[in-house]
């Protein structure tokens, strides 16, 4: 259909077919492709947690657990935990982009179409997700990490120094430290790799990018330093949820750019961000 060929199995086209938006979600093989290159794009898509929940809106039960399994003797009666049970109300927030190719490419079979969109939509898609859950307001729009990460250290001045970044990590608990990751644009970065420790060590570890152990996770989309700005995030991102609604649905449009001899591929998802557990991910403030 992409294509634009003459000949196609109307059976065929009915799976997967979305009358709301005229519209095909993409096909299992074809999503495989998009979903690994779309975490190529997206620092959440790798680090964060994926629920597919294909409802508009609604609640979604999250587990805090705090019980730890001991050991009991065969008369013993099994340690109950003290797990809590937690709703949190998700919405479904439509993310949409329009591409699109000269006709002739798409007719001339050796040209990869469905590679090349697969693509051009992951890295659309892939940057604007990443953008929306580091900065979203959840005003008409998912709730940034930035929004509900809890302050962790708050630095006195811009000159960010080794106890700061210190603070900040031994601000995470344990539980959500081990699989904690820095978050953090180039211009912080290039700051941070001049600290040094009180014996004259760099903290920031060149050989592998990490700091105390902890990669470093480099975006576009977190603030630079400056006065009541939030430059740095360390913590658990797998407490990030993205609640996907609809995965990626593409809808031809052969009509509408026809006399400029392109076609249109309009393309949207349905999706949610939103941090569960504040005190997973901690950020350094600036005063």
């Amino acid at each position: 259909m992409i294509r634009g060929k003459k000949r196609i199995d109307p059976v065929a086209l009915n799976e997967g077919y979305d009358s709301s938006s005229d519209s095909y979600i993409i096909p299992v093989g074809f999503s495989k492709d998009y979903t690994a290159a779309l975490a190529k794009e997206n620092l959440f898509r790798r680090y964060g947690t994926v629920v597919k929940a294909p409802t508009r809106d609604g609640y979604i039960q999250t587990v805090v657990s705090t019980a730890d399994a001991k050991i009991t003797t065969a008369n013993m009666a099994f340690p109950e935990d003290s797990d809590t049970f937690n709703k949190i109300s998700f919405s479904s927030y439509k993310l949409a982009v329009l591409s699109k190719l000269n006709s002739t490419f798409i007719a001339d079979m050796n040209f990869p179409v469905e590679a090349y969109l697969n693509n051009e939509f992951a890295r659309r898609f892939g940057r604007a997700e990443e953008d929306i859950f580091i900065n979203g307001t959840g005003i008409n729009e998912p709730t940034g990490l930035l929004q509900t990460a809890e302050i962790g250290k708050t630095a006195a001045t811009t000159e960010i120094s080794f106890d700061d970044i210190v603070a900040l990590y031994l601000s995470v608990k344990p539980e959500y430290r081990k699989n904690s990751v820095w978050i953090m644009n180039d211009e912080t970065a290039i700051v941070l790799r001049s600290v040094k420790d009180a014996d004259g060590n760099y903290i920031w570890r060149h050989s592998d990018d990490t700091i105390f152990g902890k990669p470093v996770i480099n975006t576009p989309y977190m603030p630079n330093i400056g006065t009541v700005a939030k430059p740095i995030a360390f913590g658990d991102l797998s407490y990030y949820w993205i609640i996907e609604r609809r995965p990626l649905s593409v809808k031809v449009l052969r009509e509408r750019y026809a006399v400029e001899g392109l076609v249109g591929f309009a393309a949207h998802e349905r999706l949610d961000g939103k941090l569960i557990r504040p005190e997973a991910v901690k950020t350094l403030a600036i005063a």
